[in-house]
């Protein structure tokens, strides 16, 4: 068990989420990014599979074959594309599962999240291309259908400009399109 270890990766990342997405003016999700964390559902299985270089709960899920803390905690907080994930009705009347689109405040704050997470978890390893690198290597080979186009088209975008122009060209970029219609 690694409580205090556990306690410190959850709140320097929600520390650098909040820069973050108080730099796209998104404040009260700055402030309640990932609260869940603290519940005694994800906060305690953390703390037992912490390693300090990822996330805990893909350690969980190699052992136990389930990540019950990623179950509590994606069912709870919107900027997780999986929180938007639902049965569809397809044309033809059958039945489907996919994902929806995602408001563009929780895209945003996903995009803030990735970078958070890539930090705390590479350290001095981090660079501009390291988010792009991460989604692109596993959530965007593997999930297909069940993030929405529309939502892997335009997180992709912001973690492009990430990577090719650097983080205030990425923010300036997420901002804009925040005011667009």
């Amino acid at each position: 068990m690694h409580p205090i270890e556990h306690f410190k990766t959850v709140s320097e990342h929600r520390k650098l989420v909040r820069e973050y997405c108080f730099r796209l003016g998104l404040y009260r999700q700055g402030l309640m990014h990932d609260l869940t964390k603290y519940s005694p559902t994800e906060f305690w299985r953390g703390a037992k599979y912490w390693q300090g270089t990822r996330s805990p709960n893909n350690k969980e899920r190699e052992v136990t074959g389930v990540s019950r803390a990623w179950l509590h905690h994606k069912g709870r907080n919107k900027h997780h594309f999986e929180y938007w994930i639902d049965y569809m009705i397809n044309e033809d009347g059958t039945v489907g599962f996919g994902g929806n689109p995602m408001p563009k405040r929780y895209i945003a704050e996903m995009f803030c999240d990735r970078i958070a997470a890539c930090r705390v978890y590479m350290g001095d390893k981090y660079t501009d291309a390291s988010a792009y690198d991460y989604y692109m290597k596993g959530t965007a080979t593997r999930v297909g259908p069940l993030i929405h186009p529309d939502t892997a088209a335009q997180l992709e975008k912001m973690l492009k400009v990430l990577k090719d122009e650097g983080e205030d060209a990425a923010f300036a970029y997420v901002r804009q399109w925040l005011k667009e219609k």
